[in-house]
């Protein structure tokens, strides 16, 4: 659902929906790039429950599929409603982890046009930052951050400036509950083993964590997320007779939280439920994401809690902004996390920097010489192209035979940051078929692609092995080129110019030759290519 409704450039209207795995939230925001900021003019929530999954298999049920796709459709009517330019959805940990969760994605592109993007563990807590900072003013001082979800726990350290270290762990209410919570109230051994269960699994992050504090540096620990309000929601009316709006702000201790947990245990679900302030679905899964919370409190040394109401919906927002060039204050560095991201991926798989960048670069001239004439394709998909130009050769780190698959792996696997996982797939696949065999229906990475995506990686892997033959000798011997199209006789003119006028390009011109066939192929024309007198200055 893009651009259904135009907006002024003041007046711009954005919505985001983050399909969790407990629940489904949209929010609505208004914003205005002169400042730039955004103001949230509508909030939406339904308990979706997408984490309840098939016992044997972990697919997404039908019914639970159902709940979802009529919560979706819901969440648009009211987006349209409120004049949204676009709809931004984003899928975490439930849709990650079912077999039949991107055969889900495609079924909610089908029916409601809306294409969902599947983010990563480490993506997810990135947004969720970026969330964190639209509503807090850090002040320079280092936050941890916590975002107990149904499926995962997200935690996050950073200062207003770059996150110092973002991760995420499979542990989450709905999830531990429906694997560890069969009696009630809870037994004693039930309890002792869930939470020895958390802490275990909170180690490892918490230590990830501790490794990048700084010596004597003050540490805040902000929550965020369903189960943290609704704890501090249930504190301030116990401790004060009213819940403040926003909660933003509010302050939730180490021992009041233990009290909370004490207390849950010994109550039935009824008897939760009986709580002012807690929902019937909160109630059922209220005590695992509140002993999530307890222990990672008492691993981190933090004796108070501050709560956010801003998390991953809101970072969603963020995200937009910074992609679209609306945000040039605190946030500024974000703009470029893509970029970044490559280029670690590429210091750590030692890259030959210089030839992928040469590579990169024959890769866009081409994108950009035939834009409009052998393709439509934009900003988006050349930033792909780049990327997968800059990647290509990573699998080389493993070994040359067959470096081209291990690229795909390597890139696939990376928890590439600023990208969805579909980028991830289409710039892995686009690195795959930088040699050897084109695209095929029998290959599984290609035909799991959403059709448009299959379409980028088919039209545009033909400029990446033209771009790869153009370097050969890796030593920069073509300076320039230009194209040429020529429909009336089905023929593509590359006129190269050499970097010596004395090189006579044998190897290039003869890798060029060799890789042609797959552009051949795919645009239906004949690639001549003829090497040019260099120009040399009087």
């Amino acid at each position: 659902m893009v651009n259904s409704i135009a907006s002024t450039e003041s007046n711009r209207i954005i919505a985001a929906i983050d399909m969790g795995t407990n629940s489904f939230h949209m929010v609505v925001a208004r914003i205005d790039p002169k400042l730039p900021a955004f103001a949230i003019i509508a909030r939406e929530k339904d308990t979706v429950r997408l984490g309840d999954s098939e016992a044997k298999t972990g697919c997404l049920k039908s019914e639970v599929m159902e709940r979802a796709i009529a919560t979706l459709s819901r969440f648009l009517d009211i987006a349209k409603t409120s004049n949204a330019e676009q709809v931004i959805a984003v899928a975490t940990s439930a849709v990650r982890e079912a077999p039949n969760g991107r055969d889900f994605l495609k079924r909610v592109a089908d029916e409601l046009d809306l294409n969902v993007s599947l983010i990563s563990g480490q993506e997810e807590a990135r947004r969720i930052y970026l969330g964190v900072l639209s509503g807090m003013e850090f002040n320079n001082q280092s936050q941890v951050i916590i975002d107990i979800g149904g499926g995962s726990t997200e935690l996050i350290l950073g200062d207003s400036s770059e996150p110092r270290c973002l991760t995420s762990t499979k542990i989450g209410a709905v999830r531990l509950t429906g694997e560890f919570v069969k009696t009630d109230p809870i037994s004693r051994e039930e309890f002792a083993y869930l939470q020895a269960y958390i802490r275990i699994s909170l180690e490892r992050p918490i230590d990830e964590l501790r490794s990048h504090f700084k010596a004597g540096e003050t540490l805040r620990l902000i929550g965020t997320a369903g189960t943290i309000e609704t704890l501090a929601a249930i504190n301030a009316r116990e401790n004060f007779g009213s819940v403040p709006s926003p909660l933003t702000g509010y302050e939730l201790s180490l021992k009041d939280l233990r009290d909370l947990v004490n207390r849950f245990r010994k109550l039935s679900y009824a008897e939760r439920l009986a709580i002012p302030g807690m929902s019937d679905k909160r109630a059922e899964i209220i005590l695992a994401g509140a002993l999530i919370l307890q222990e990672a409190m008492i691993l981190l040394g933090m004796e108070s809690l501050t709560v956010c109401d801003r998390s991953l919906r809101e970072g969603v927002i963020v995200d937009w902004m910074l992609s679209h060039g609306l945000i040039e204050n605190r946030l500024r560095y974000q703009g470029s996390i893509r970029q970044r991201s490559i280029g670690l991926m590429a210091d750590k798989y030692q890259v030959n920097t210089e030839e992928s960048e040469r590579t990169a670069e024959f890769s866009l001239k081409l994108f950009d010489q035939t834009q409009g004439m052998l393709h439509n394709w934009g900003t988006e998909e050349r930033e792909l192209l780049w990327a997968a130009a800059i990647l290509h050769n990573c699998g080389l780190y493993i070994s040359h035979s067959a470096h081209h698959k291990h690229s795909y792996y390597l890139i696939r696997n990376g928890e590439l940051l600023g990208y969805t996982e579909t980028e991830i797939e289409v710039i892995a696949n686009l690195a795959r078929y930088h040699r050897k065999s084109p695209p095929k229906k029998k290959h599984e990475n290609f035909v799991n692609l959403p059709k448009k995506y299959r379409e980028v990686v088919s039209k545009l892997h033909p400029f990446l092995r033209l771009a790869v033959a153009l370097d050969r000798r890796q030593i920069g011997a073509i300076a320039d080129f230009k194209c040429e199209h020529r429909p009336e006789i089905r023929e593509f003119h590359m006129r190269l110019q050499p970097l010596d006028s004395g090189d006579d390009c044998a190897l290039e011109m003869w890798s060029l030759d060799y890789k042609k066939p797959c552009f051949e192929d795919e645009y239906n024309l004949k690639l001549v290519a003829t090497l040019e007198p260099t120009v040399v200055a009087v």
